[in-house]
């Protein structure tokens, strides 16, 4: 096999934390030209985002705090995929919590590695449609910060590029939705 086509050898894995979302190891990995390292991932069990869509056109995102950034950033309602659940279940249960709508119908747009230098999380990106508002108002865990923002397609667009701050699972599954959105 050519060189750049075998895989890297796993000589040694080493589990330095356990989380309630995510774990991270370290790896020691012998590379096919023979050299030797080590890396660290994240271990995720993935997530699903929902591109939700009122029936006039809009677009609804939150605007959430978020420690890492120490600030509030712009997303679509996404949330952890649980053991024993199918995205499609994580995100129709997520998009109630965050939003406050239930969606009626359901497209899968598709799904993607968020970062993967360091992550094997994937996204599963859905489309929402068919929204109602729940009468009774949604119940945020305790540890959510959220507030809910409706968007254009167009104003969306004009925040993306414009440097708004907006996580990178947002703005891929909007130009994912875009094709859909009228």
């Amino acid at each position: 096999m050519p060189l750049g086509r075998e895989l890297p050898q796993l000589l040694k894995q080493r589990l330095f934390y356990k989380g309630r979302k995510f774990n991270f190891e370290v790896n020691r990995l012998r590379l096919p030209n023979k050299s030797e390292g080590e890396w660290e991932c994240i271990r995720h069990p993935g997530g699903a985002l929902a591109v939700p869509v009122t029936p006039e056109g809009k677009l609804v995102l939150v605007r959430q705090y978020r420690f890492a950034v120490q600030g509030r950033v712009l997303e679509f309602p996404a949330g952890t995929v649980e053991p024993n659940e199918e995205p499609l279940e994580t995100i129709q249960r997520e998009i109630e919590e965050e939003t406050g709508y239930h969606a009626q119908k359901w497209d899968q747009l598709g799904e993607f590695f968020l970062a993967p230098g360091y992550s094997d999380e994937i996204i599963y990106a859905y489309l929402a449609r068919g929204l109602q508002k729940l009468e009774t108002p949604p119940k945020q865990d305790v540890d959510e910060d959220i507030e809910t923002v409706l968007f254009t397609p167009e104003e969306l667009e004009k925040a993306i590029l414009a440097g708004e701050r907006i996580d990178a699972k947002s703005i891929t599954s909007f130009f994912l939705a875009r094709p859909f959105l009228v």
